[in-house]
């Protein structure tokens, strides 16, 4: 088994075992991992559940082959599709699964992809500006960080890593980029740190944090991939199914959040004397809120602490 994977922790899996378990034990049951990443929570769910199949999506190759290593005792067991999860629809009419009783997403960079500096996502270390999950893939944060408008940069910022010096950072970057192009990490995360006040600096961690998260969902659209996933997932998701999802940042959190508050309560029309049968909620939602790790995952897998975790159970099926 790679090493790699094998020691990779994922994050509430005890949570998602106990969410998944009613929907799991059925026979023939079918669970999606929309994000299989190191299979680490796909692992835990098919220990638990012997009759259990999984289809494995990833846009990560290198997570592919990975988890095909990780899961070499269970691959008879498990489809790896290597595909952008907004994909769904079309990888499930392929395989001729309309519904399925369980879909997981847990979004976000692995820590894998973190922890591989040739990989570009860490302001930590000294790497090529990429943040590619796909690679093959032509956008890179090399081309975005070189190539946008400073007031297109600075809305990228401020969007997606809810930076609030956006336009600040964004004018020291066209600056720089202008004497030579921005190629390595360790650089951008130092224009970053220099363009910011420096009271601002020693509070809230590294000061290039929220702009590199901005820069990775650019570089993968992963909002606009979740806006067209989540539903997609909804809908395939039997009755009686049941479907999980982890986000760690508060963009992602509100996608979720929307779509599945959306199908959990009544449409009927007001004023109307008795609730329509089609109107009626179509999921349950199983979590108060969004769930978060408890104080002994925090301190064995620190990289958890931003996670939070809403779950959903079909309770009919659409009209």
């Amino acid at each position: 088994m790679n090493t790699a994977a094998a020691a990779h922790v994922p994050v509430m899996v005890d949570r998602v075992r106990g969410i998944f378990a009613p929907a799991l034990s059925a026979a023939g049951a079918v669970l999606v991992d929309a994000t299989l990443g190191r299979a680490g929570h796909t692992r835990a769910l098919l220990r638990d559940h012997p009759g259990l199949t999984v289809v494995g999506i990833d846009a990560d190759q290198t997570a592919i082959e990975e988890s095909r290593h990780a899961l070499a005792a269970d691959l008879d067991r498990v489809t790896l599709v290597r595909a952008v999860y907004d994909q769904l629809p079309a990888i499930l009419a392929d395989l001729g699964q309309p519904s399925v009783q369980g879909i997981l997403f847990d979004l976000g960079v692995s820590s894998p992809q973190l922890d591989d500096p040739g990989r570009g996502f860490s302001y930590s270390q000294d790497a090529p500006l990429d943040m590619r999950m796909d690679s093959s893939g032509q956008l890179t944060a090399a081309v975005v960080v070189n190539t946008y408008p400073a007031g297109r940069l600075a809305r990228v910022f401020r969007e997606y890593g809810e930076e609030r010096f956006a336009r600040r950072i964004a004018g020291a970057i066209a600056a720089e980029r202008a004497r030579e192009p921005i190629t390595s990490t360790l650089r951008l995360a130092e224009i970053i740190r220099n363009s910011i006040p420096a009271p601002a600096r020693r509070t809230g961690g590294n000061p290039a944090k929220r702009t590199f998260q901005a820069l990775r969902i650019e570089v993968n659209d992963e909002l606009g991939a979740l806006s067209r996933a989540v539903p997609a997932a909804l809908d395939a998701v039997a009755v009686g199914g049941r479907i999980v999802v982890l986000s760690y940042h508060s963009l992602e959190d509100r996608i979720v959040k929307r779509a599945l508050t959306q199908r959990s309560v009544d449409t009927t029309p007001p004023g109307l004397p008795v609730p329509l049968a089609a109107s009626r909620p179509q999921f349950r939602l199983l979590t108060s809120g969004a769930e978060r790790p408890g104080e002994p995952e925090l301190a064995a897998n620190p990289r958890a602490a931003s996670a939070r975790l809403r779950a959903a159970e079909r309770v009919r099926a659409a009209a």
